[in-house]
């Protein structure tokens, strides 16, 4: 009521003018009352009213000049909008220049990193391949390496055992020539036992050739050197068996690094060719920019010659203006001028924003519509007969052969040249197809039969074995099973925490930013509104003075000049509980986000949030999964290789499943099939042939 009354009084001294005051102080508060009413009722700001009342004046004072004075008035408004304009396409082209040479500068920096970096991808490849081919050299040396000492050893195991052979034979000789076989094996595996076995030889062999030994002698001699060599064979055996390991050990790391190398091969590969394609487009984007700032360019500066031509035009005009005139064309000015703020942006585009109701805007919606064309072609009458005779037989014995040439007599119906010749050459080649089908077919049920009952007696012994092995696996897998559920649970509820503190973070930089531009936008309204009074008071108090006996419309600036201190007022307050909102907001968000955050430094000391909690006990539940897993996977080794035989079965079943097996049909009823469809197809090539 008391911000209605603070109007209306001013709505009052405003709205009455001295013609006015003739018909009474009754009579002119009603009238200006009335004013106020039909104000109020049609929603009019005081903003809006104000330069209503301004540009009354204006028309006032613009109704008293003579048609020279109407025209120059015209020609000024001419020379603002077409400034304007000029003004508004130099700031377009000076924004376009900025734009391009900021792409040029971006789009060229890319290009030259990316060729860097490409450069050293090519240098990271050409360092892995090299890498890839020397170990390639060094394991295939190692390998031939591997099998020589391999062939070395097969060799003495095997003359060691016949040695042994033949000593228990007593054939020295013949042992004593295998042994030679042994020796290179033997020097570098056990030298000084090798040493000893061949002196017990030898002093064995002597002892024969001097006297015949008794037999128990010669058994108990000769069972030494049995032993000494028996010794020396399972040293054989167990440095080839030693080597055999190695080389596979060797070969193993080398095809890890194989892999390895060649997986960064082709990664680098990859992203070399992308980097390509995407310094390619810097390029290309860079060139298209230096030709758009050279068009900006060119088109600023013949704005700028433009304005300044103009602007020297309006204002040689101007000073041709008569002093007559003067008193009141200044007025005009001071007027439209006060005018002209009011209606910037700063003052009525904020107003509108901060202090008026939202307007509605209506848009249109348009209706597409789409059109439809169909295109029928009447068939023969033989095409007709030929169709109804496929297609009904197809449908008694469910043939999709039948179907499909039914079909394609419809579409060759189509066809500029013979419509029936694509279709007789279709019904000949599917009845040699059948005929072919049914030969085979006899043949490869026999050998379906073999192969189907061998396949599942397998997979039923390996199944069996496979499910005893499972049965323990699952226990370990419902624990895991549980954890991951608690896992998942847990981090949900991080992610909700971290959106949350994601929404809450969008919020707060939508509404500090709001907040800015809407106290950025008061202040700047107080300056305007008190630019728009220093203006009018400094022509009326200029004006009261004026000679020639027109000193301006002094009664109804006095009203105005209350309006804008009234809106001045306003903006000012809007921009006091702004600030206060910011402030109050800014240390609510601050306490929600250290409430649900993680571990942080607050007031001296180590506060953690939920969100640090909840991380807290995933890691402990993570770490007891891990054990349930180890467990896991050591019972599933053990069940992996009969799996793996069990799956070569099921692979070959699989096989074998379209070769032999037609789910709900028996071989007598795909012959029967067959017979059926060869007949009809012979039926409707008789009909083509006969038309």
């Amino acid at each position: 009521l008391k911000t209605r009354s603070t109007w209306a009084a001013a709505l009052v001294d405003v709205a009455v003018p001295h013609s006015l005051w003739g018909l009474g102080l009754l009579s002119a508060m009603r009238i200006s009352l009335a004013l106020l009413g039909s104000g109020l009722a049609a929603n009019v700001t005081p903003t809006q009213k104000v330069i209503s009342l301004l540009e009354g004046m204006v028309t006032k004072a613009a109704a008293e000049k003579d048609e020279d004075a109407k025209s120059f008035d015209k020609y000024t408004a001419w020379c603002e909008d077409t400034a304007r304009e000029k003004g508004f396409s130099i700031q377009d082209s000076t924004k376009a220049i900025g734009q391009h040479e900021s792409t040029i500068n971006v789009e060229s920096s890319n290009a030259e990193k990316l060729a860097g970096e490409i450069g050293e991808l090519d240098s990271q490849i050409s360092g892995n391949e090299q890498d890839l081919q020397t170990a390639t050299e060094q394991r295939l040396a190692e390998k031939e390496e591997y099998e020589a000492l391999h062939q070395e050893y097969q060799e003495s195991i095997d003359a060691t055992e016949r040695a042994i052979v033949a000593i228990k034979k007593m054939d020295f000789a013949g042992g004593a020539s295998l042994l030679q076989k042994s020796t290179v094996a033997a020097v570098k595996v056990a030298p000084d036992f090798w040493s000893r076995i061949m002196k017990a030889f030898h002093s064995a062999q002597l002892s024969l050739m001097q006297q015949a030994p008794e037999a128990a002698a010669y058994e108990s001699h000769t069972g030494d050197i049995v032993e000494m060599l028996e010794g020396m064979k399972d040293k054989f055996e167990e440095e080839d068996s030693k080597a055999t390991r190695e080389e596979a050990n060797r070969n193993h790391q080398y095809e890890l690094s194989v892999q390895d190398l060649s997986d960064a091969i082709e990664f680098d590969k990859q992203t070399r060719a992308e980097k390509a394609g995407a310094r390619a487009e810097s390029q290309q984007a860079a060139a298209e920019a230096t030709g758009e700032l050279s068009i900006a360019t060119d088109s600023k500066k013949a704005d700028q010659q433009s304005l300044s031509d103009l602007n020297a035009e309006c204002s040689r005009q101007t000073s041709e203006f008569q002093e007559r005139q003067k008193t009141r064309a200044e007025e005009i000015d001071a007027l439209e001028e006060a005018v002209d703020i009011l209606k910037s942006g700063k003052v009525s585009g904020n107003a509108a924003k901060h202090l008026a109701q939202l307007q509605m805007r209506k848009s249109n919606s348009g209706t597409s519509f789409a059109q439809l064309r169909s295109v029928s072609k009447a068939s023969p009458a033989v095409a007709r007969q030929l169709f109804e005779l496929l297609q009904n037989r197809a449908r008694k014995i469910g043939s999709e052969a039948l179907s499909l040439v039914a079909t394609q007599v419809v579409a060759a119906q189509s066809s500029k040249d013979d419509p029936m010749a694509k279709v007789k050459a279709l019904i000949s080649d599917l009845i040699d197809k059948l005929e072919q089908q049914a030969a085979e077919e006899a043949e490869h049920h026999g050998w379906c039969n073999k192969e189907l009952g061998s396949n599942k007696l397998t997979r039923e012994k390996k199944t069996s074995k496979v499910e005893q092995l499972n049965a323990q696996i699952d226990e370990l897998g419902a624990n895991i099973e549980k954890e991951n559920k608690e896992i998942s649970e847990l981090q949900s509820q991080v992610a909700d925490i971290q959106k949350s503190m994601q929404v809450a973070t969008e919020q707060r930089n939508t509404e500090h930013k709001e907040n800015e531009a809407t106290i950025a936008d008061a202040s700047e309204a107080q300056a305007a509104v008190a630019k728009a009074l220093s203006v009018l008071k400094e022509f009326y108090d200029k004006a009261a003075s004026a000679g020639g006996g027109y000193t301006g419309q002094q009664s109804s600036s006095t009203g105005v000049l209350g309006f804008l201190e009234v809106i001045a007022g306003d903006f000012a307050r809007l921009q006091a509980e702004t600030e206060a909102v910011e402030e109050e907001n800014d240390r609510a968000y601050k306490k929600f986000m250290l409430e649900n955050g993680g571990c942080g430094y607050h007031k001296g000391a180590t506060v953690c949030g939920l969100k640090s909690e909840k991380e807290e006990l995933i890691k402990k539940t993570e770490k007891s999964k891990k054990k349930h897993e180890a467990k896991k996977s050591r019972t599933e080794n053990e069940r992996d290789d009969v799996q793996n035989e069990l799956n070569d079965a099921n692979e070959y079943y699989d096989a074998l499943q379209p070769q032999c097996v037609k789910p709900n049909v028996s071989v007598e009823e795909r012959v029967q099939k067959r017979e059926q469809e060869i007949q009809s197809l012979q039926e409707a090539l008789s009909i083509l042939e006969g038309q």
